[in-house]
């Protein structure tokens, strides 16, 4: 293992932390918040750590995968340990293990609170907070990939690594040209909903918030209500598309900046996601209208912003789901699971594995007929390895068991099956607001244990769930002679 490049990347990690928390400390500044000392500390403290660690002198600047696994998996760790600080310095929480659950919650985009009395924190606690949905939504990591090359560091690794999804492809040759294309995408949408937010007539810094929610699908509320405090079909509607947007594979917008429309649109992981969001938004609609809505129109509206909302992980809601039918609340249950697309901020499954399933299914009722046929599994057109296969096999089945583990763990503390069940899931699927589970306990209440295990669970939903598992196997960290 080469500590030293491990060590210098992480370095550089925290000095763009402490960088990025420059907005927030100015919120604070202005608005003569008590967080402003707090932040003060915090990014001298960062700044100092993370420029030690640059310092380190290396030989060899080669990433292999054991290196690359474990920047990613520590990098969002330590991340998540320094920007925790001015959460618990300002004592917007009563532990310091509460404010790394919290600030764990925004850079892994869950969205799960334990902050109590959200609307009397700091505001530029609750800048930070939010932002770190969007930092994490593309990845810190991504972000650094692109600076890598100054340093004279391959970082394909470490992309593949962090990048959610099956199956980790560049979208350029280069993949610090990759990096900076999947960014400024990020970026012209992040300014695209916050004008149109406040074309809405929301306020310039609510529309910063819930942009950050949006893009980086995480959902951390800062009134009452939720979205639904916004009694405005625009601003909902707004939300509810760039929701979806933010769901669908970014590799597709550069499909359709180099005009491939044929292609963006024929692509198969697009399509099911795109039907998924109008089926379920049909049939949620329906039934809302028939049990609980008087207009169709509201029941639709309502029907594809939390079919948009639950998809992609992002959480957020316009009304009371605990007070919708069951099976709305049931299709919101299996939105969660199947999550959004590869190569998005969203959580969950991912759309490409159900689809691959699905294909594997086909593939083996046609065996069955026709019992020595090569059937090969295709996603558009190009044949999917049997590693790949494999992998996704593997993934489902880890995904269950850690389930069902979580969920025996998180009982022992005297937790109803339906509670800890509920928060292991929305945990690993990285939707910690399950609103529409109608006994929810509130997560505040849950031991400190508790909130570190499920902290964990946060992680290894964000970073596909081998990343950590590979980072903890004590054999990676030997050197190999």
């Amino acid at each position: 293992m080469n500590y030293g490049i491990i060590g210098r990347v992480l370095g550089m990690i925290l000095i763009i932390e402490s960088i990025l928390m420059s907005p927030s400390l100015f919120i604070s500044v202005y608005t003569r918040g008590e967080d402003q000392f707090p932040f003060i500390i915090t990014m001298f403290i960062i700044f100092v750590i993370g420029g030690i660690l640059y310092k380190i002198k290396v030989k060899d600047s080669s990433v292999n995968t054991r290196e690359a696994l474990a920047i990613v998996a520590l990098g969002w760790i330590i991340l998540s340990l320094a920007g925790a600080l001015p959460l618990y310095l300002s004592k917007v929480t009563e532990t310091y293990i509460d404010a790394f659950f919290e600030i764990v919650a925004g850079f892994t985009t869950t969205g799960v609170s334990v902050i109590s009395n959200i609307e009397q924190a700091p505001l530029g606690i609750l800048f930070w907070r939010s932002f770190t949905h969007w930092i994490g939504g593309m990845g810190i990591l991504v972000f650094t990939v692109a600076l890598l090359p100054i340093l004279g560091i391959g970082g394909f690794q470490i992309f593949k690594a962090e990048s959610p999804g099956p199956i980790a492809g560049k979208v350029v040759p280069r993949i610090r040209d990759t990096a900076m294309i999947l960014y400024i995408t990020y970026f012209i949408m992040t300014i695209a909903q916050i004008l149109l937010l406040i074309f809405g007539g929301m306020g310039v810094y609510e529309a910063f918030i819930h942009t950050f929610a949006t893009m980086g699908t995480g959902g951390f509320e800062i009134r009452e209500g939720s979205v639904g405090f916004y009694n405005i079909n625009y601003i909902h509607l707004v939300i509810a598309i760039f929701m979806t947007l933010s769901g669908v594979n970014f590799s597709i917008y550069y499909l359709i900046y180099k005009r491939k429309f044929k292609e963006a649109f024929l692509n198969e992981e697009f399509r099911l996601y795109l039907g998924i969001i109008i089926m379920a938004t049909i049939v949620i609609g329906l039934n809302l209208y028939f049990t609980n809505y008087a207009s169709i129109g509201y029941s639709i509206k309502d029907a594809f912003f939390q079919a948009s909302a639950t998809i992609t992980t992002t959480g957020y809601s316009t009304a009371d789901l605990k007070l919708w039918p069951s099976f709305s609340r049931g299709i919101l249950t299996l939105l969660m699971l199947i999550g959004g697309s590869a190569g998005s901020t969203a959580g969950g499954i991912k759309v490409i594995r159900i689809l691959i399933m699905f294909k594997l299914i086909k593939r083996e009722v046609l065996k069955l007929f026709h019992p020595r046929a090569i059937i090969p599994i295709k996603i558009n057109n190009r044949a999917i390895s049997n590693e790949v296969v494999a992998g996704i096999y593997s993934f489902i089945a880890l995904y269950f068991v850690i389930f069902i583990f979580g969920t025996l763990i998180i009982s022992l503390e005297g937790i109803d099956l339906i509670n800890a069940g509920s928060a292991t899931i929305g945990a690993i699927s990285n939707l910690g607001n399950l609103k529409f589970v109608g006994s929810l306990r509130s997560l505040s209440e849950y031991s400190q244990f508790s909130k570190l295990f499920l902290s964990f669970l946060m992680l290894l939903g964000r970073l596909e769930l081998f990343t950590i598992i590979a980072l903890i196997v004590p054999k990676n960290w030997r050197r190999v002679v």
